[in-house]
């Protein structure tokens, strides 16, 4: 497997060409004090070092050796600890906390990019942090004071982890029928007694306490989501004076031997009258646990994106070194490597073809994961207007990062191990592990037809279209500002063309609803890809827009850099875009055909 390589050229002409991040920082007063250019500049490269030095040289000992499992302990592959440690040290689990408890305080469009250079370096590795990131996150904005301090402050040092607890083995994303009880305790606590399965890195050797967060329902709660609390479970009771006190009766019972990422624990949990502490308010829990579970699903997007990235890395250089085979044009232009026995296989266009859809579905997924996480920023540090938009286009754009970066994701790791030809069957050349790794990631946090369903039942059909207009409505502001720009029509005009369509699939599919919500259920996922693709259509002009413009401006100064981008753009709006127009007649095509078939006739 090639050495893995960050991208950090690409992340910063996303930052601070395309979504200008640091005049975005400075206006808003939240963030202004905590990051500026020159420190988001130092972050990045420093996490780089981590990424290439550290965590890629373990990945393939993690996935070859994987965790292990003896009377109730977990032992991580070799080295994950020491580099645990070294990664703790540098501050890096404290990198998105509140300032308040020890936390660095970094805006998501920084924090996301973070968690692509762990992931694409090694997934197994990168869950144990981003799980305590996610689990931080929720506890920050729902605990009480006497929680947040006791345990965010370790949580950030890197001393002590955490898992979320949702799923147990009759009920997988159907909460509302778990069956984990909580008792009240006369001195305010609560016992907690369960079982949980698919619990990624709820128990390891990493840290000397886990920190659980534990979906339950008290004996009166009400049925369904609406009776679900949830509650901070740690492995070791914690004293007065901070120190670890008695083990709290949280064991692990097996861990599951999984199809990709052997080095990361995922675990199934006993819970048997454990000690637990209420997030939130009684009954409310499911809401609490949302502001972790829509952190991990973005998450989840980039751990698709981050494979894909380094399939692509390694597929390129693969192919540029690999010769075999003549180009088609040999006999009227000559060969194109007269001095070997063979061409690179670079000559032919399926290669071309197979590394340029890659190239530029991981551009724009990163171009698109960099927007949302402005939303976020937005969200989280705006005020006003602007910070009501940015709810609205993270609730909007979540299930379109978890399910269409995943999508493309394993797409392009599996075309990465095409361009290997029988190589890429191979352990050795680390295709088959991006493979294996990143088919994970259309499955947990919630499937992407899961993600479909949300997006539009929920976000598009539950507002009657008016979370969708605001997203609309900013493409067509970019549409109108470039209409008179002959130099970008070749982008407006399909990004355009684009836009209508998803407008009028929307209007066809929420009538058609209206005599059959099945209509809705059927077309969910054609409606997510149709959605994903124009979106990313709107970043590639936005990217198409400033490459140009550097182009014209500076000469040859990067022209590299810009030309690749310009044509890149050209590849994915010729080629990729209109892929949304199968997927259009697909959705339109109703449920019908779906729901005439008697189960037995399956």
């Amino acid at each position: 497997m090639a050495e893995y390589k960050v991208p950090l050229k690409e992340m910063s002409f996303l930052l601070y060409e395309v979504f200008k991040a640091d005049d975005m920082w400075q206006k808003l007063p939240k963030l202004a004090e905590q990051v500026d250019k020159e420190t988001a500049q130092a972050i990045l490269q420093e996490c780089a070092k981590i990424a290439e030095q550290e965590l890629d040289p373990i990945a393939r000992q993690g996935d070859e050796i994987g965790v292990s499992f003896k009377d109730g302990v977990v032992t991580t592959a070799p080295g994950y600890k020491e580099a645990f440690n070294t990664y703790a040290e540098g501050g890096w689990t404290a990198l998105g906390g509140d300032v308040n408890y020890g936390g660095m305080g970094m805006p998501k469009m920084l924090t996301a990019m973070h968690e692509e250079m762990l992931c694409s370096a090694d997934i197994s590795f990168a869950l144990y942090p981003v799980l305590t990131a996610g689990a931080a996150l929720s506890l920050a904005k729902h605990g009480s004071e006497e929680l947040k301090e006791r345990y965010l402050t370790r949580m950030y040092a890197g001393d002590w982890s955490a898992s979320m607890c949702l799923t147990e083995s009759h009920s997988g994303s159907d909460l509302g029928i778990i069956r984990t009880k909580a008792i009240p305790q006369d001195d305010g606590s609560y016992s907690i007694t369960g079982n949980k399965i698919f619990i990624t890195g709820g128990e390891h050797d990493l840290t000397e306490n886990i920190v659980h967060l534990v979906l339950a329902k008290l004996p009166d709660a009400p049925a369904g989501p609406r009776g679900i609390s949830l509650f901070l479970v740690p492995k070791f009771n914690v004293n007065d004076d901070e120190t670890l006190g008695e083990y709290n009766n949280v064991s692990c019972g097996s861990i599951e031997h999984k199809m990709g990422i052997h080095a990361s624990a995922t675990c199934v949990m006993n819970f048997d009258d454990s000690k637990g502490f209420l997030i939130g308010e009684l009954n409310k829990g499911l809401a609490c646990m949302f502001t972790m579970m829509n952190f991990e699903r973005i998450g989840v997007g980039i751990q698709g994106l981050s494979a894909a990235v380094r399939s692509y890395q390694n597929a390129l250089e693969y192919a540029k070194d690999r010769l075999q085979g003549r180009a088609l044009d040999s006999k009227t232009n000559g060969v194109k490597n007269p001095n070997q026995e063979a061409d690179s296989i670079m000559v032919h266009g399926d290669v071309r073809r197979m590394l340029l859809n890659m190239k530029a579905l991981n551009e724009g997924s990163r171009a698109l994961s960099s927007y949302i996480s402005m939303q976020l920023d937005y969200a989280t540090y705006g005020e006003g207007e602007e910070q009501a938009k940015g709810e609205t286009l993270a609730a909007l754009m979540t299930p379109i990062a978890k399910a269409f970066f995943t999508d493309l994701g394993f797409e392009n790791t599996v075309t990465g191990q095409q361009v290997f030809g029988g190589h890429g069957y191979i352990r050795e050349w680390g295709q088959e592990q991006l493979v294996r790794d990143a088919r994970i990631t259309q499955i947990y946090e919630g499937t992407n037809g899961i993600q479909a369903m949300d997006l539009l039942m929920r976000k598009v059909a539950g507002s009657k279209g008016a979370m969708l207009k605001v997203f609309t409505d900013e493409v067509n502001t970019f549409i109108e500002s470039n209409s008179h720009d002959q130099a970008m029509s070749e982008f407006i005009t399909p990004l355009a063309a684009a836009v209508t369509d998803l407008t009028e699939l929307t209007t066809d599919l929420l009538s058609k609803s209206q005599d059959d919500i099945n209509e809705l259920g059927a077309s969910a996922n054609d409606y997510l890809h149709v959605f994903g693709y124009t979106a990313m259509a709107f970043v590639w002009a936005k990217m198409a827009q400033v490459s140009l413009s550097q182009q014209q401006n500076n000469g040859e100064s990067g022209e590299d850099f810009y030309q690749s981008k310009v044509h890149t753009a050209r590849y994915f709006f010729t080629r990729l875009l209109p892929r949304r127009l199968s997927l259009i007649a697909s959705a339109k095509s109703g449920s019908e055909c779906l729901f005439a078939i008697d189960d037995e006739l399956f």
